[in-house]
């Protein structure tokens, strides 16, 4: 009999689009309040949407207005200034 493996869910980058495991990759959400939030301990629930922990790809999500789309929202700009802040964190890719 094989041991059995486990599932690990994948997820795709809203701004590169390539398919990753839901671990490497950041969690963002939408939460009540309409504003957008970064997920570290991706249990947070509401709408959410996945990006790469690189800078480009932040850099993309948020200038292309992907995170906008993903998220059925409109960024706002004290938001918007937030996602950059953390996103300056990030190594480039």
């Amino acid at each position: 009999m094989t041991p059995k493996t486990k599932h690990i869910p994948q997820r795709t980058c809203v701004a590169c689009r390539r398919i990753k495991n839901q671990r490497d990759l950041i969690h963002l959400v939408l939460t009540d309040n309409g504003t957008v939030q970064v997920d570290v301990s991706n249990k947070l629930s509401g709408r959410g949407a996945y990006l790469c922990p690189n800078r480009d790809c932040w850099e993309i999500g948020i200038r292309e207005n992907r995170l906008d789309s993903s998220l059925r929202t409109k960024l706002g700009g004290d938001n918007r200034q937030a996602l950059i802040d953390f996103s300056n964190k990030l190594p480039k890719e």
